[in-house]
């Protein structure tokens, strides 16, 4: 089943919604509130509830405990996923010290960088020598990398974690990598974002 990327995103801020509601006593939840939650339409919610063969009640809604569920099993967030870093900066660190990766299963296990002075830092994920990493990735059978270097190292850096088998890659440079098919890849431009609100205030 081809289910695109917006909706996969979709149904994380659903999952999200539905937590934060819960912590808030609800039990049952209508498509129209659910929606107000993440800026959507009603019918939006129940087109992409519908893909995966969820339904409500036209008079009760959706259960909550349930819907969550649900979402995480299509989500699949029952098995923990293991991902590297390739870049020690402010970003690479910024997310190896995020809390809520841990709600969903996600675990950053090792950070490379070339900095020497970045190597073994003591941080709560261990920092290594960007040499090491295709070892450490193909050993280890990690799935997941993120690439958080400048530009002009990035390719290299994409073309070694293919290299050693990650099937799925966070992107927070500005390049577009080409040449891998069966590699999943979502790209993060901050500076391009702020650029976009910039340019929307105007």
């Amino acid at each position: 089943m081809q289910v695109s990327k917006k909706s996969v995103v979709r149904l994380s801020h659903y999952r999200k919604a539905l937590l934060r509601l819960k912590e808030l006593g609800f039990s049952r939840i209508f498509s129209k509130t659910l929606a107000d939650e993440i800026g959507v339409t009603s019918a939006q919610v129940r087109k992409d509830f519908s893909i995966f063969g969820i339904s409500g009640n036209k008079r009760g809604g959706y259960k909550i405990n349930e819907l969550t569920e649900d979402l995480r099993r299509i989500l699949k967030k029952d098995n923990e996923y293991q991902i590297v870093i390739a870049g020690a900066g402010n970003i690479g660190r910024a997310l190896m010290n995020y809390e809520r990766f841990r709600e969903d299963n996600i675990r950053i296990v090792a950070a490379f960088d070339i900095d020497p002075t970045k190597i073994g830092d003591k941080l709560r994920v261990p920092v290594y020598p960007l040499t090491e990493m295709e070892e450490y990735i193909r050993k280890n059978k990690i799935p997941l990398g993120i690439i958080a270097v400048p530009d002009v190292a990035a390719q290299s850096i994409f073309d070694l974690m293919i290299r050693a088998g990650i099937k799925g890659i966070l992107n927070f440079t500005t390049i577009r990598f080409k040449g891998a098919e069966d590699v999943t890849i979502s790209n993060v431009y901050l500076q391009f974002e702020l650029e976009n609100i910039i340019y929307n205030l105007k």
